[in-house]
């Protein structure tokens, strides 16, 4: 869909492949996992909370503006088909500019 994905952890690198290799749910990962072991970008988002981030999720736009994010404490995971959907609305957006689109709101040709 023309998107670059990264994720990120406060966890090493070590630790990512681990879950690569161990997590079932994570094994064909093919995005880039980096790892932000001092807490510098986790700090940078407003998700460090006294030593380990919080979980974020962040739409950012190529030109740089952040268009979507949602924070999570650590024992409420992200929805991959939510962040999709807010995803799609942005492109949708971006073409048309007068439009709107709800919560229920799915693809294009969506009320």
């Amino acid at each position: 869909m023309g998107c670059e994905i990264v994720t990120v952890s406060c966890d090493t690198k070590f630790v990512h492949l681990a879950w690569q290799r161990d997590e079932k749910e994570l094994a064909n990962v093919k995005f880039h996992m980096g790892q932000d072991r001092n807490g510098v970008l986790a700090k940078m988002f407003g998700v460090w909370n006294d030593g380990f981030a919080l979980r974020g999720a962040y739409l950012i736009a190529p030109n740089g503006t952040l268009m979507n994010s949602e924070v999570n404490f650590l024992n409420l995971g992200r929805n991959i088909d939510e962040l999709m959907r807010k995803f799609k609305a942005n492109i949708y957006l971006g073409k048309k500019t007068n439009e709107g689109c709800p919560s229920k709101w799915k693809d294009e040709g969506d009320a």
